[in-house]
């Protein structure tokens, strides 16, 4: 039993391209899995899936290296989010029900928090203001000598 533990884990090892390249996904991504390559998407993110670990944890993505320790769950397109989520079981290119519509616009990132978030500009005053507290008045007392 310890023997074919130890084996999984040299499979697992040699998977991940040895080594150097399992401490680099060690230090990325905190967790080291081998499984099979179900597709990319067009920004160079991997989706992989393995029926051995437990739902939740048996699909995963492998966010492309551009994104260094920027990544979030919003690098993820619409195609491969339903797959993520096991809302289907369908990749995206086996999807028949899947459209694509001429007006959509392609997929972006959350911006949020960098210095292209989105800011409405509003020309109407708001309803709700903010309390100014009243300045307090203090008047210097002459000291008699």
């Amino acid at each position: 039993m310890p023997l074919t533990k130890l084996r999984k884990f040299f499979e697992i090892i040699k998977v991940n391209g040895g080594i150097r390249n399992s401490l680099y996904k060690i230090f990325m991504r905190d967790d080291l899995k081998e499984g099979r390559l179900v597709g990319k998407d067009e920004f160079g993110n991997h989706y992989f899936e393995n029926n051995r670990y437990f739902m939740g944890r048996s699909r995963w993505v492998e966010f492309n290296n551009n994104y260094k320790l920027e990544y979030d769950a919003t690098h993820i397109t619409p195609d491969w989010f339903g797959w993520m989520h096991y809302k289907t079981d369908l990749l995206p290119c086996e999807d028949p029900g899947r459209k694509f519509y001429s007006w959509a616009l392609p997929h972006k990132e959350n911006m949020s928090g960098t210095k292209y978030a989105y800011y409405p500009y509003s020309t109407t005053n708001p309803k709700i203001t903010a309390w100014v507290p009243p300045k307090r008045c203090y008047q210097k007392k002459k000291l008699k000598k």
